[in-house]
């Protein structure tokens, strides 16, 4: 079974034990001015899977379903979500997230309130369903732009699932871009330095 479709299986779980957050206010989306949209990671510039090179899909409007493991934008206001998804032959997924608020102020809150939702992500599964023990870690910040941070979560359940992925939130301006890598298994072997690369460059690419 695909790492995906077990996501899937843990959404409930997340959105169940989702605490409830404070709400950031903000324009509707249309109000945020027209400006060069943010670019993109190509298949290239995800951490190197041993067997197996990345395939990137288009440039999508809307929260992909991969990210509902942690990532959750209810009590956010209406903002523009955009994201591209890139997979391998085999067990291991990505995906990277942009939006654009109307000032810097507002973003910064934004990505606090998304590095919460990972920092917070294993004790939630946990509160949410006895069958599941996570564990989170911490990879510490990143200097780049306004800034970055890495985190990660293990997630193992009582029906023998046992997946692993790696979050990070980045901030440039009054843009905020999450990536997320994801695979079975645990923390063993996880590519902590080639994400951090990954992150970095995902910041740097923006704009």
């Amino acid at each position: 079974m695909s790492m995906r479709i077990r996501t899937s299986a843990l959404t409930a779980l997340a959105v169940a034990a989702l605490a409830a957050g404070s709400v950031l206010a903000a324009p509707a989306a249309g109000a945020v001015s027209k400006a060069a949209a943010p670019k993109f990671l190509s298949a290239s510039q995800l951490p190197p899977h041993p067997s197996s090179a990345w395939t990137a899909g288009p440039v999508k409007e809307g929260v992909p379903a991969s990210l509902d493991l942690c990532f959750h934008t209810e009590n956010v206001a209406d903002y523009v979500y955009r994201h591209r998804e890139f997979r391998t032959d085999v067990d291991t997924n990505a995906v990277q997230l942009t939006v654009v608020a109307s000032t810097p102020a507002l973003a910064k809150g934004l990505a606090k309130h998304y590095d919460d939702l990972f920092r917070t992500c294993a004790d939630r599964l946990e509160a949410g369903s006895p069958d599941v023990d996570a564990e989170g870690r911490d990879y510490g910040k990143l200097s780049v732009e306004e800034g970055a941070r890495v985190r990660g979560v293990n997630v193992e359940t009582s029906g023998g699932a046992n997946d692993v992925a790696l979050m990070s939130v980045g901030r440039d301006g009054r843009t905020v871009t999450v990536v997320q890598w994801q695979q079975l298994g645990d923390f063993t072997g996880v590519p902590v330095a080639a994400f951090k690369k990954t992150t970095t460059t995902a910041v740097n690419k923006l704009y």
